[in-house]
């Protein structure tokens, strides 16, 4: 089975640690240990960020457990045997959703892509040689993010992070 800190400790650092910021056209506007506030304004932390309390334990208890309920265990983290495919599918999941994430792995496996976890996709991952699935992945997020600057050039600016942050899988899988 696969560790939920081990994923989660190697995604904050491509999510760059615990820190509050706001970076020029990301569609997230604000975060906080790559937490949008745009998209997450009901998260608990930001009454700790809100009042300054930036490093207390109560914030890192409240990034910890919203990585777990709205990453890990929807892509049925604690399911999957290999711990590089874990890694890769809860990294992407942050990076780009979800149902984005289980539905691209669900196309490299070969099976039906609803974006949803269940037995046969925990099945399939579960079957597949770990590192060909870390190659077949990274290959896909790359198409993915070329699709999406090539769709929007605003969005040229993320693509050397991206790329960097897949390669990054490629080489600790």
């Amino acid at each position: 089975m696969a560790d939920f800190e081990i994923a989660f400790n190697r995604t904050m650092k491509s999510e760059g640690g615990y820190v509050l910021h706001t970076v020029p056209g990301d569609r997230g506007g604000m975060t906080y240990a790559g937490i949008s506030r745009k998209y997450n304004p009901d998260w608990d932390g930001w009454a700790c960020i809100d009042s300054g309390e930036y490093e207390s334990p109560e914030l890192m208890d409240s990034v910890r457990s919203f990585y777990y309920d709205w990453y890990w265990r929807r892509i049925g983290g604690s399911d999957i045997d290999s711990q590089p495919i874990a890694n890769v599918l809860f990294d992407f999941s942050v990076n780009s959703g979800v149902r984005t994430a289980v539905r691209l792995a669900q196309q490299v496996l070969g099976v039906p892509a609803d974006g949803v976890i269940g037995s046969q996709t925990i099945g399939a991952i579960n079957s597949v040689d770990s590192d060909g699935f870390v190659s077949h992945y990274a290959l896909a997020k790359v198409a993915r993010y070329a699709a999406i600057v090539n769709r929007d050039r605003s969005q040229n600016k993320f693509l050397l992070g991206w790329v960097n942050r897949t390669l990054r899988d490629l080489e600790s899988a």
